[in-house]
């Protein structure tokens, strides 16, 4: 361990930006399979004769990432599948993978202190643990399916249950672009897009408290021809509280109302400030909460206009004051919790008001 830890060491000197542009590469450069250990996880999960099921199975995969990859399938019937196939050893793998990503971490000074990494760490790891269930992901994806039936302007892809199993998950096809190539479309359906969006992100926090905690591009396709998001991708779904929501629900009201009372009370019951705050401490927190509830204030005749602000700029300015000060981590909830903002952060590509 002392050798790898030297090793490391010496090869890390280099920039953050080049740290980042390196895990990029590998992010997008996953291995695939070869097809007899391809063969060897599909006749394990579903059977010697699984594709006598299919009219037809594509060994070239669509995509491929650090879990698994995605081939393409057809059904008996025609109906186009996308097939996703665990990677073997990826869930043992998770304890020791998350310990690398630390040490690299530490060793490139990428993560302030005050951002308490070993607990981002912890909940990465039950996280990623998570993902790799495909019938956990199975039945997020049912769920989702059943709550969005009737929205319109989203799709939830079927399961085929029959070609899924704990590393395998068959879904329907769907087609769209990744919700950021919207932003090169016409202002009605950046506008479109971004407040579906944010009626999405606040039905599944409010409304249905089960929440597709993975804000990933990709996760998120916009259809031009049906006009309607389709989502996939339901490993990190998860369920809230009803008591969370509620105290969060006021939170963001507070915010968005500028409320600093109500701000510092519901801080402290959500687990975000202990009440042993510096001033300091408390007046950057309580300015943040404002930044964030703007888009939710009443004063905004036509809408709050995303063009003219920059949340994120905003919040930015704040932080380095927030992380010197602050004295307990947030709250795991809002840690898995954190593509709310991501999303909201999202509409800005789109500049719609």
């Amino acid at each position: 361990m002392v050798v790898v830890r030297a090793r490391l060491a010496g090869i890390l000197k280099v920039s953050g930006a080049t740290i980042l542009a390196a895990l990029d590469i590998v992010r997008q450069g996953a291995d695939i399979m070869p097809r007899s250990q391809l063969n060897q996880v599909l006749e394990s999960e579903l059977g010697p004769n699984w594709s006598s099921k299919l009219k037809s199975f594509d060994y070239e995969p669509l995509a491929a990432a650090s879990i698994g990859q995605v081939h393409k399938a057809v059904t008996k019937d025609g109906l186009q599948l996308a097939m996703k196939i665990q990677y073997p050893g990826v869930s043992d793998s998770i304890e020791s993978d998350i310990d690398n990503v630390k040490l690299l971490l530490d060793y490139t000074n990428l993560i302030p202190e005050n951002l308490y990494l070993d607990r981002a760490m912890k909940v990465a790891k039950e996280e990623l643990s998570r993902e790799c269930d495909y019938e956990l992901e199975s039945s997020n994806q049912k769920t989702f399916r059943r709550l969005l039936s009737n929205v319109q302007g989203f799709y939830v892809p079927l399961v085929v249950d029959e070609l899924s199993s704990k590393k395998v998950l068959a879904t329907e096809l769907v087609h769209g672009i990744p919700i950021d190539k919207v932003a090169v479309l016409d202002q009605e359906t950046r506008n479109n897009v971004g407040k579906k969006l944010l009626e999405l992100t606040l039905m599944e926090l409010f409304v249905f408290r089960f929440m597709q905690t993975d804000p990933n591009w990709s996760n998120f396709l916009y259809d031009e021809a049906t006009q309607s998001i389709n989502l996939i991708d339901f490993g990190a779904a998860r369920n809230y509280p009803k008591r969370f929501v509620d105290d969060y629900l006021r939170m963001v009201v507070a915010c968005a109302n500028c409320d600093r009372e109500g701000v510092i009370e519901m801080s402290q019951r959500l687990g975000f400030l202990t009440g042993q705050e510096s001033e300091i401490m408390l007046e950057a927190h309580v300015q943040a909460a404002f930044v964030v509830g703007l888009p939710f204030a009443e004063n905004h005749p036509g809408g709050y206009d995303f063009r003219a602000n920059n949340i994120t700029q905003s919040l930015s300015n704040i932080g380095g004051t927030m992380l010197r000060h602050r004295l307990t981590p947030p709250p795991d909830e809002y840690t898995k919790l954190i593509s709310l903002m991501i999303r909201e952060m999202t509409t800005q590509p789109f500049k719609i008001r």
